[in-house]
């Protein structure tokens, strides 16, 4: 019979004794603690060099416990990569022109996607092509995030008479940045210069939300 309690780990002592942890960890708390862990790993060594023993020590818990929550390591590690995303999507920007909120909004996801939370994206995105169930945890994680400034910047624009109502669905609201992502995961980039970005968003985006007026 399994549980949710962790064995825990003593502290060693100055001479040389270990004295027992003062209370065991079990639950929510465990599975927290676990999560911190692993994002602390994929931060420090990336999702290639992160090992499930590793995660083990630094989460002070045993390797079996992790794999009663989380089958492998891609599970565990797509569970972690949500504690590094931002709690709420940021603000739209709203500069009264969609190209400029438009390029505004790339540029500050291609910031994102060359930082070392990006790195960890891509290396996930890049390792679970064969998961549908991670992949599809992975893309709900980050489309959360995504659509809702896209949507609202398009919403301004619309009413401005920028952009067609049609426009106004995820799927199109978010096409730009998609067209960013696949710049770093299928192209192999590691930034993406701001001419792209004007490409994308002027060849692409803004022909796009227009193309029903």
């Amino acid at each position: 019979m399994t549980t949710d309690r962790d064995p825990g780990s003593g502290v060693v002592t100055a001479e040389g004794g270990e004295t027992p942890r003062a209370t065991r960890r079990r639950g929510a708390e465990l599975e927290q603690a676990i999560l911190q862990a692993a994002a602390e790993e994929l931060l420090e060594a990336g999702y290639q060099n992160l090992t499930m023993d590793g995660v083990a020590a630094r989460a002070g818990t045993a390797k079996n416990v992790i794999y009663r929550r989380w089958p492998n390591r891609a599970a565990l590690c797509v569970a972690a990569y949500r504690r590094m995303l931002p709690s709420s999507p940021a603000d739209a920007p709203d500069t009264g022109d969609l190209r400029s909120d438009a390029l505004a909004m790339l540029t500050r996801a291609n910031n994102r996607l060359s930082s070392p939370v990006g790195r960890i994206l891509r290396e996930l995105l890049a390792d679970i092509q064969t998961d549908p169930e991670r992949i599809r945890e992975l893309r709900d994680q980050v489309g959360q995030l995504s659509a809702g400034p896209w949507l609202t910047v398009l919403a301004r624009a619309v009413a401005r008479g920028e952009a067609h109502p049609g426009a106004l669905v995820p799927r199109v609201a978010t096409v730009a940045v998609d067209l960013l992502r696949n710049e770093y995961v299928i192209h192999g980039a590691t930034a993406v210069p701001a001419p792209v970005l004007a490409e994308i968003v002027d060849q692409v985006f803004l022909p796009l939300v227009r193309a029903l007026r």
